[in-house]
């Protein structure tokens, strides 16, 4: 499980504090996957870093009683002037796994070509956020970060096959999602949530959630 308990968190932007979370307290249960709606500039990503450990709380608590994935896309395990083979075989090692599979499973998914051997720091965002998400799925979490659905890919052969192996791990693993988009959601969300103004306002269903960031959002 996932915890976050009287948890607050906000920013300095130089001419004003921005509230990200306000004492929020919720769980996260293992076995039902959580979307979370948020307008840009709410601060999902925070959220999803916190959840992480890459970002701390200012206030509160938050207890990770499972192994939480990094967000998907998040580049800061990985090193720019390592290959994306290399940097798999680095991470495999890190987490106590088979080197040789994980380098494989990246390789297949990402499909790189020849620039899974080459420096990280050639790549474009779009082929990073594919080796990234694709590191993500060749290790084994309880939890999934997914930041904003799909990596920014206009692979499309990709997108199918990493959309595929999401949906097929929400029979065994959860899933956090945050987005601005309640049609990303839908695929994977079995509860819901909606960030607005500091306050994370749970749902049992994703219908109930849209009404609530619709009304926000669009009246």
């Amino acid at each position: 499980m996932l915890e976050f308990r009287n948890v607050s968190k906000s920013f300095w932007t130089g001419s004003q504090r921005k509230v990200i979370l306000d004492n929020v307290s919720f769980n996260v249960e293992l076995g039902r996957s959580l979307g979370v709606l948020a307008p840009n500039g709410t601060g999902k990503t925070t959220l999803i870093n916190m959840m992480a450990g890459l970002e701390k709380p200012d206030e509160g608590e938050i207890f990770r009683r499972c192994n939480i994935s990094f967000p998907m896309g998040f580049s800061g395990g990985v090193v720019g002037k390592l290959s994306a083979k290399e940097n798999a075989r680095y991470i495999a090692k890190l987490y106590g796994l088979d080197a040789d599979y994980v380098e494989a499973y990246c390789r297949w998914l990402c499909g790189l070509g020849e620039y899974f051997d080459q420096p990280m720091g050639t790549y474009s965002s779009g082929m990073k956020g594919r080796f990234t998400f694709s590191l993500m799925l060749a290790l084994e979490f309880d939890i999934y970060l997914v930041d904003e659905g799909m990596p920014a890919s206009t692979d499309v052969e990709f997108n199918k096959k990493a959309g595929a192996i999401l949906q097929e791990r929400l029979a065994t693993t959860t899933m956090v999602i945050v987005s601005h988009s309640p049609g990303v959601l839908e695929k994977f969300a079995q509860s819901a949530a909606v960030l607005l103004n500091g306050q994370l306002y749970m749902f049992d269903t994703l219908e109930e959630a849209k009404q609530l960031y619709d009304y926000e959002t669009q009246g």
